[in-house]
């Protein structure tokens, strides 16, 4: 644990990719093979069950301390995260406890089942055992909530520089079903012996932003361009008579889209394809907040599948009758699919639309439009180009519409983590509706650091307040809020919901009265 600690403060110190690879390489060539297992799976999603209600740890840390609760509250909303305030109040430890990161986990694993006195003994003789760092990191792998900012292309990149193997065959391998007590390091590196049954999925094909006039693309006629759907982005894959729906979130995502796994249980043959799973009606794709009503339910009605029926728009086919074909060209590989797709004819499938044109201003019109048919833009992709794991620039763009905006209102702020728990960087904002406010959208980027200090500095002396860790403040910071789309919502107070809203800029050129109204928003809806 000592070295696993040592490894996530020097990720949490650094904001230098380079710096993160080499820290992720030092702890790799320290660590033994089970840890760097643990340290695999963790890094990349597979977090343990909470096994222990973070109540409780609360309730024992402050019989420890005998701090007053409003102490401890006091804390927490200047810490802003609970794992870090309990490591900080509590006494220093009377021994050291050294155990590897494997047992570490088994440990907390084993803990399913025990009683409530069993697990306080536990976490009680954990905390006497480990120093700040080790507990915090304990805290947070026990109470479910351990999270650490890199990114998958860093620790592919890391692993690659480590191992010397290829990082596609790497990030294939660490794709899919595994669990960390069941695969070795060197199978997980070697790339052999893993993801052995029929559901593994390829890494995804990835777009960047279009950065430059479509002109200096080149001919015309060397380019795919297709609509941007704003759905879920899947693999769906048909092996030895079994269908997988894997989301590009790595997520197996089958049993959420019944009808979808019906349909391809229906085909024949062998395939992985790759397309957008999206809520479509009488044709019309709808709007993303209906898909969204779809997602992480444990049971779907009836009422359910009717009212939001799913289809997929497929544009591209990575493995046909066991072959793999991303080397192909992206042509030849959409003439296999649609050849595939003629003749099955499968239920709830369909190809995403190739868009005609002759010359490059053409598609300016057709982008504009693209809202109006909830899309959020063009693909744009190089017809000679392979399936690339992950982005490489050149291939693939993607040329997505403006994001619309609204001007909105600061009510609610609250401190962040990390690096960021001394200063409110968590932001709640408000519109007009009547005489007067109600929320709309959180947002946590757009600012600069100079900013948030700014920002910070209004909300403690403006604080009107306080629940907890949020602080309510006077009406009076006006926001541009940018968001990619908009929808209908019985889940929000407004009745509406923003998809991806940030901070575009601090209008302290508006005033309060200057911001936006809630019906007139609502007219945004498609």
């Amino acid at each position: 644990m000592r070295h696993f600690a040592e490894l996530i403060n020097a990720l949490e110190t650094t904001n230098k990719t380079n710096a993160k690879i080499d820290a992720i390489i030092d702890y790799l060539e320290r660590a033994p093979d089970e840890d760097k297992v643990w340290f695999i799976a963790l890094f990349t999603g597979k977090r343990p069950k909470r096994n222990v209600n973070t109540n409780y740890m609360k309730e024992w840390a402050l019989e420890i301390t005998q701090l007053p609760y409003w102490l401890f509250q006091e804390s927490y909303s200047s810490v802003g995260d609970l794992g870090e305030t309990l490591s900080l109040i509590l006494p220093p430890p009377q021994e050291k406890i050294e155990r590897t990161l494997s047992e570490w986990m088994h440990d907390i694993a084993g803990l399913k089942g025990k009683s409530d006195a069993e697990k306080k003994d536990f976490v009680l003789r954990t905390w006497n055992g480990l120093d700040y760092t080790e507990r915090l990191i304990f805290n947070k792998l026990i109470g479910g909530s351990f999270r650490i900012g890199v990114s998958d292309k860093t620790l592919i990149n890391a692993l690659t520089k480590f191992s010397g193997q290829e990082s596609s065959a790497l990030m294939h391998s660490l794709m899919g079903k595994w669990l960390p007590e069941e695969v070795s390091f060197k199978e997980l590196i070697d790339a052999e012996n893993v993801n052995p049954d029929n559901s593994k999925p390829y890494p995804f094909c990835l777009a960047y932003p279009l950065e430059k006039e479509t002109e200096e693309l080149g001919n015309p006629d060397e380019w795919l361009v297709e609509y941007k759907w704003d759905g879920i982005r899947g693999q769906i894959i048909r092996r030895n008579d079994e269908v997988f729906i894997w989301s590009r979130g790595e997520e197996l995502v089958t049993e959420q889209f019944p009808e979808i796994a019906e349909a391809v249980q229906a085909m024949k043959g062998s395939f992985v394809i790759d397309g957008e799973i999206l809520a479509v009606k009488d044709g019309k794709v709808l709007n993303f907040n209906e898909l969204q009503k779809r997602l992480n339910r444990k049971t779907l009605t009836k009422k359910m599948l009717s009212e939001i029926p799913i289809e997929v728009f497929v544009y591209d086919l990575l493995e046909l009758e066991d072959h793999d074909l991303r080397e192909k060209p992206i042509s030849a590989r959409r003439a296999l699919l649609e050849e595939l797709l003629l003749n099955q004819n499968p239920e709830r499938m369909s190809i995403s639309k190739s868009l005609d044109f002759e010359k490059w201003e053409e598609l300016n019109v057709l982008r504009e439009n693209s809202r109006d048919i909830n899309s959020e833009g063009l693909m744009l992709k190089q017809k000679n180009s392979p399936y690339h794991s992950g982005r490489k620039k050149g291939d693939w763009w993607k040329w997505k519409i403006n994001p619309l905006t609204i001007d909105a209102v600061l009510i609610y702020a609250q401190k962040g983590s990390g690096r960021r728990s001394a200063y409110y960087t968590d932001y709640t904002f408000a519109v007009k509706n009547g005489e007067s406010l109600v929320t709309i959208a959180k947002a946590y980027s757009g600012l600069t650091d100079k900013e948030i200090m700014e920002v910070s500095r209004f909300v403690t002396k403006n604080a009107i307040e306080k629940f907890g860790p949020v602080r309510t403040v006077k009406a009076e910071l006006v926001f541009e809020i940018a968001f990619e789309g908009i929808g209908f919502s019985n889940r929000h107070k407004s009745g509406v919901a923003l998809r991806f809203p940030r901070i575009v800029r601090w209008r302290k050129d508006k005033t309060v009265d200057e911001i936006d109204d809630l019906e007139e928003i609502k007219k945004l809806i498609q």
